[in-house]
């Protein structure tokens, strides 16, 4: 069965099935950034389809944070664009979600009010809720029933009514998490999500972020839009390559690197179903191309080798058709 959902993410991804054209969420096109006379990103290109999970990883200091706010529209590029379901990028907008390893959630709410928030900002303001309160408590009632959703899909149910003094670090990840995905973004971004949790917590919330890319499989095999597009930075290259199919490699080490990061790494991911024995074995190759091409100095002549996400996929597409 699984075979058959990589079929079909293949097919929709390579013959653009979801729209026209391209189905691609997102498109970093000859993206250059400097601070000052500082070069921090070096012509970076990438597109990424609807429902790809994809994780970056690099050297400290190579821009991935950098590039992070370009996506997000609060730092636009000095050179290039970043388009979002076609828009350029310009200013923070709600297609594009964001969840740093520092969570932001609001002391005096509960869990289920947190998530609920930024529906209210987003579709009431203050004089609506106050000359119109009949009104507003039918659509706060609407809210609340989609922060409990939300809630459920990221295994806190019974968690909806505490306040975030009284959930553990891990509980308080997921509610941001939550928070994030009730906007419905095109594209969310994970900014090392899970740096600040025990190992035992981190496992949970990467069977958290498998079991939304199951749901991405599910709604492809139906011919529907699958609803999650993620980003995730991580320093963990076990982590990067077992929540994810697509891992990318950004990094100041190649030939043009005195002007800042480009894209040195770009290939599939291994893919795990949640609850999948965790088998490293199968990232031992795979981790050490991306040592080698992501942080290894000695490797900057030859950064081209391992760019071949769509390559491998359209050898794949064909092959599909062929049998």
């Amino acid at each position: 069965m699984r075979f058959v959902y990589e079929l079909l993410v293949i097919g929709a991804w390579t013959l653009g099935f979801f729209s026209g054209d391209s189905m691609a969420n997102l498109e970093i096109d000859h993206v250059h950034h400097a601070y000052g006379p500082k070069k921090v990103l070096n012509d970076v290109n990438l597109r990424v389809e609807a429902g790809q999970l994809v994780a970056l990883v690099g050297p400290s200091g190579c821009g991935k944070s950098t590039l992070l706010h370009a996506i997000l529209g609060t730092h636009p590029p000095t050179g290039g664009v970043v388009r979002v379901a076609g828009e350029p990028m310009l200013r923070p907008s709600r297609d594009v979600g964001i969840v740093y390893q520092h969570y932001s959630l609001y002391d005096f709410l509960t869990a289920r009010k947190n998530v609920a928030f930024g529906l209210m900002l987003n579709e009431t303001s203050a004089p609506y809720r106050f000359f119109n309160y009949p009104g507003w408590l039918r659509q706060r009632a609407e809210h609340l029933e989609r922060a409990d959703e939300l809630l459920d899909k990221v295994g806190l149910t019974a968690a909806r009514d505490l306040y975030p003094s009284q959930m553990s670090g891990g509980m308080r990840q997921r509610v941001a998490i939550a928070q994030a995905l009730i906007m419905k973004p095109r594209v969310l971004l994970l900014d090392e999500p899970f740096g600040a949790l025990d190992e035992a917590t981190r496992e949970e919330l990467q069977l958290m972020l498998l079991q939304l890319y199951e749901e991405n499989l599910a709604a492809i095999a139906a011919n529907e839009p699958p609803p999650y597009t993620i980003i995730i930075v991580t320093h963990e290259l076990n982590e990067a390559l077992y929540v994810s199919d697509r891992v990318v490699g950004l990094s100041q080490y190649h030939t043009d690197g005195a002007n800042g990061a480009t894209i040195v790494y770009d290939r599939p991911a291994p893919r795990f179903k949640p609850g999948e024995p965790k088998d490293l074995a199968k990232f031992v190759q795979q981790k050490n191309e991306m040592v080698e091409a992501v942080f290894s100095e000695s490797f900057a002549k030859d950064h081209r080798r391992y760019v071949t996400f769509w390559e491998e996929y359209e050898k794949k597409a064909a092959t599909a058709v062929g049998a």
